[in-house]
């Protein structure tokens, strides 16, 4: 390999590839040269062995295994939540069941209760209502894109709650009379 790439390094022995010009300098004295013995050869994504069709067969195989016909028919809710991202983490998904937060076709559900294609699924995951009909039921988690398909979200759309008109400034003190007055003003017109 070295001499045919590298033909001076077959007259030298001691060495099976020669010092790469562009490597930083050895500065404790080793390999005479000065400079480090590993040649320089940057390669491209595809000549590094294919990964680009490596990549292309691992989605291929997500697709076929989530959309499998074979596959099981039904999953257990705690483990779904997780495989299609809407908890980050399956044991979090079983302390929303436990808690009461995930209700199945309108009736509480355990960490084990099954999901069916066609279910609705009613869960209040970080402080946010999420109402999604269960499309296809996987067991592993996969990609956002694949997971987008495996549900339909009812969800109501997310509305920015309207914060007070002034805003307290940390270190600036006490307010005056007449900013805390403005402020319970504010205060009872948002509980009204």
């Amino acid at each position: 390999m070295g001499a045919a790439v590298f033909p001076e390094a077959a007259a030298r022995p001691d060495c099976l590839r020669p010092p790469c010009p562009d490597a930083p300098p050895i500065r404790d004295g080793r390999h005479g040269g000065g400079r480090a013995p590993i040649a320089c050869a940057p390669q491209s994504r595809a000549a590094a062995g294919g990964s680009e069709r490596r990549d292309a067969f691992s989605t291929r195989a997500i697709l076929e295994r989530v959309t499998d016909p074979r596959a099981t028919d039904e999953t257990r809710i705690d483990r779904w939540l997780c495989a299609v991202r809407l908890v980050k983490t399956r044991p979090l998904a079983t302390r929303l069941c436990e808690g009461g937060h995930v209700l199945v076709n309108g009736s509480p559900a355990k960490p084990s209760t099954k999901v069916r294609a066609g279910d609705r699924v009613e869960a209040l995951i970080a402080d946010r209502k999420r109402i999604v009909e269960v499309m296809r039921p996987i067991e592993s988690r996969v990609g956002a894109a694949v997971a987008a398909t495996c549900y339909v979200d009812h969800s109501p759309p997310v509305v920015p709650e309207a914060g007070p008109a002034m805003m307290l400034v940390r270190g600036e003190g006490r307010p005056s009379k007449r900013l805390r007055r403005e402020f319970e003003r504010l205060r009872r017109a948002a509980d009204a």
